[in-house]
């Protein structure tokens, strides 16, 4: 005999179940939260944005210390991004040693210990590899969230409860690298692409599911194509266990990921004399993450899509226009968990931006 769901037995042991799938969320989410780490990263030069963030002296200030319009910098919005899902001494930033001036004041809410200097750019990659050895030597078993520091958000707190989901699933795939993935509202050809497969696994509590092309900048024609086949930006902002992520690492270069080991070791070892790390870049080739680490490693991504929240990537002039033409009144602030990290930018690209359109008009 079928047993209808109108009983009242039925009825509860439907109602157990649903609260039992919702505690056992909820402890995932707290037991992984409490080794989790928010790295953001932010060495980049902006090039492509240099003629919003030249100052009227004619100094050149990296994007991610100036603000969209006038409050914090990018990279403030990003650290409050982060301590959404992280502790404040569990919050690390890499930076560009050249950006000094900037940085020094913007990140002095920071543990001294968790702003990591990158002696000079030598691409995304060993960017994202040197702090990622600095989380490891303190907490073999950290989770990380990877965040951009030039990105826009009018709904943090849609963004807020995105990340925590991804940081929920990460004891449910330990091997794999979650990204999240944002719905496109055009072909923009300067950013990255992920199609995921479609194939999400039979659980309402894995929301992610994998990914079967992985596509960095594509022409406009195939970046048409990927979004006709459920095509989804990539972010950036990624969720991954520590030892799984430098494991991608591991697999396309293995004497690189040995010799900074070392020259981390040595400098944490030997502040004194550390030097090790600044000897290393002068001899590290340049590498880009997304094409020479994870391309031909998708079967290790997953993709969590974001529901809409207002997303910009602030990474060209025409980029920032259209985050400011999208900007409401009532941008939301839910879900950024710390209000501490409100350093005002040195710039507003915004001014700036209407300063270019009067000289040009």
């Amino acid at each position: 005999m079928i047993e209808s769901m109108s009983s009242p037995a039925a009825c509860y042991r439907s109602f157990d179940a649903e609260r039992g799938r919702r505690m056992a969320h909820r402890h995932l989410a707290g037991q992984a939260i409490g080794n989790t780490w928010g790295l953001v990263l932010a060495a980049g030069e902006g090039k492509r944005l240099r003629r919003l963030t030249t100052s009227s002296a004619g100094v050149s200030i990296p994007k991610q210390f100036c603000s969209l319009q006038s409050g914090p910098s990018l990279i403030a919005a990003a650290l409050r991004r982060g301590s959404v899902v992280a502790r404040r001494n569990h919050l690390c930033t890499v930076v560009a040693l050249e950006h000094r001036r900037w940085w020094g004041a913007s990140l002095a809410q920071l543990p001294g210990v968790n702003v990591i200097v990158q002696p000079e750019n030598r691409g995304t990659a060993n960017g994202i590899l040197l702090p990622l050895l600095h989380i490891l030597e303190r907490d073999p078993d950290a989770n990380i969230v990877l965040l951009p520091s030039d990105h826009h958000v009018e709904d943090e707190a849609t963004l807020a409860g995105s990340l925590r989901q991804a940081v929920a699933q990460l004891d449910r795939h330990p091997a794999d690298m979650l990204v999240l993935g944002i719905q496109p509202t055009g072909a923009d050809t300067g950013l990255g692409y992920i199609v995921p497969g479609r194939n999400r696994d039979e659980c309402a509590m894995d929301p992610s599911e994998k990914v079967v092309c992985f596509v960095e900048k594509p022409s406009a024609a195939y970046a048409g194509e990927l979004i006709r086949h459920g095509g989804l930006w990539n972010t950036f902002i990624l969720a991954v266990k520590a030892r799984a992520l430098l494991k991608l690492f591991d697999v396309r270069v293995p004497d690189i990921v040995t010799e900074m080991r070392e020259a981390v070791r040595h400098d944490i070892g030997h502040p004194a004399s550390a030097l090790a790390i600044y000897r290393l870049y002068a001899l590290l080739p340049i590498l880009d993450f997304s094409r020479d680490i994870v391309e031909g490693q998708e079967a290790r991504l997953r993709v969590l899509q974001v529901p809409d929240c207002g997303w910009s990537d602030l990474g060209t002039p025409e980029r920032v226009e259209r985050a400011l033409r999208e900007v409401t009144r009532s941008q939301s602030s839910q879900g950024v968990a710390d209000r501490d990290f409100n350093h005002a930018g040195f710039l507003s690209l915004a001014s700036h931006l209407n300063s270019a359109t009067a000289r040009s008009s």
